[in-house]
């Protein structure tokens, strides 16, 4: 298997340099560049804490073993599922942001964490959990998932959507496994019209007044950012922004690879994408009760750092982003329109208060200086991302 995985992914690399610069992983820098200190050169410190940041991410991997997908007869997903597993690995880790914060990190000798074990159990392998495999096929049929298939960013971003809903009215009277809204940004008319996607600041509000049934002007957040930056690769011009979204706070990376090899790209070092790869099989394994088995949650974790050249990824992708609270939100605004102010007029992504707004000035020659969200919106809409036809075509914003 993992042969078979170097042959689509390529050969990954372990290796750290500190003369690469400082990590960023999901927000977080870790300054390993080299650092004068009454010894000579000090990069210990940043690097262990590199490697305990990144190996505390769950990872969600290839099982088999496990109950029969619906009607058919698939016990495993090897093969197929890498982009069921990375979405499931960047919904976790908005999870754990939420329930035990930014700072968390694994112990192996102190009591686990129960919070932390509530989080893996929804991620089991069974139509019992919440966002298993098998109800992830299930919510995505409208959007061609299917058994034994691959799945391009797009329809995986609309099937966390729907399923989150149906998980939601599953449970009416108490919280949702998702306790998030879930805000899939797209350009106008769905992305059908091409351009960079629009971040509606009122569409964001409509979303968290939905979820919370109209009790609550906002809630926390979860933004997936679906897009094709490329033709069979990312054009040079986005990679430095794709690079600085891992230094905004609210990072929760990208799902992404190569073709037919998703993997979850959670940080990044000048020109390396370091990842965790779901192309590993494992067996199934239940985790139940407040006690787990010794080890039982190892095949969730991964120590082996590995990385691949940014610019070699494919250019059909989603980021993520998780907004706690609306300062978390203004927040990420803030940081998304100086990221579209940077972009030479090709962002990835824009903000606008509203759609009409949007529309308006994608109709219109604009100049002159932006400021502010609403201004923000007309940065890009001149330049479409560059997409053409491939595997995941009909994602194309």
């Amino acid at each position: 298997m993992r042969r078979f995985h170097e042959r689509v992914l390529g050969s990954s690399r372990t290796d750290i340099s500190s003369s690469d610069g400082d990590i960023w992983l999901l927000g977080v820098c870790h300054q390993i560049s080299q650092q004068e200190s009454s010894g000579g050169v000090d990069t210990n410190n940043g690097l262990a804490s590199f490697e305990q940041d990144f190996s505390s991410k769950i990872l969600v991997t290839y099982r088999k073993g496990f109950d029969a997908i619906g009607d058919s007869k698939y016990t495993s997903d090897v093969n197929w599922g890498c982009m069921l597993r990375s979405s499931q690995m960047l919904v976790a880790q908005a999870l754990l942001f939420h329930k035990l914060g930014r700072s968390w990190r694994k112990s192996v000798d102190k009591p686990v964490d129960k919070e932390y074990l509530k989080i893996l159990q929804l991620f089991g392998d069974s139509e019992a959990s919440a966002f298993s495999i098998h109800n992830l096929l299930q919510a995505g049929k409208g959007y061609g998932l299917a058994v034994g298939s691959w799945v391009g960013p797009y329809a995986m971003c609309r099937t966390w959507e729907v399923l989150a809903r149906i998980q939601r009215e599953k449970n009416d009277l108490g919280e949702p496994p998702l306790p998030m809204a879930i805000y899939v940004v797209s350009g106008d008319e769905d992305g059908e019209r091409g351009g960079a996607p629009v971040v509606c600041i009122e569409d964001a509000f409509k979303h968290c007044s939905e979820f919370s049934r109209g009790q609550a002007a906002w809630t926390p957040l979860l933004l997936l950012v679906p897009l094709v930056l490329g033709l069979d690769k990312v054009n040079p011009r986005y990679i430095p922004l794709l690079h600085s979204t891992f230094k905004f706070p609210q990072s929760l990376g990208i799902m992404g690879g190569k073709p037919g090899a998703s993997t979850y790209i959670i940080g990044v070092q000048s020109e390396k994408a370091f990842y965790l790869d779901p192309h590993d099989v494992q067996t199934v394994v239940n985790i139940s009760g407040d006690t787990p088995e010794p080890n039982s949650t190892s095949s969730y974790h991964c120590n082996v750092m590995r990385h691949i050249p940014l610019d070699s990824i494919d250019p059909s992708l989603a980021i993520g982003f998780y907004c706690r609270d609306k300062d978390d939100f203004d927040d990420f605004c803030s940081h998304a329109s100086k990221l579209a102010e940077e972009s030479n007029g090709a962002p990835l992504f824009t903000v606008a208060q509203s759609r009409s707004f949007s529309k308006q000035v994608s109709s219109n020659d604009v100049s002159g200086d932006n400021t502010g969200f609403e201004e923000d919106a007309f940065l890009g809409t001149d330049h479409v991302n560059d997409a053409g036809t491939n595997e995941d075509d009909w994602q194309l914003l």
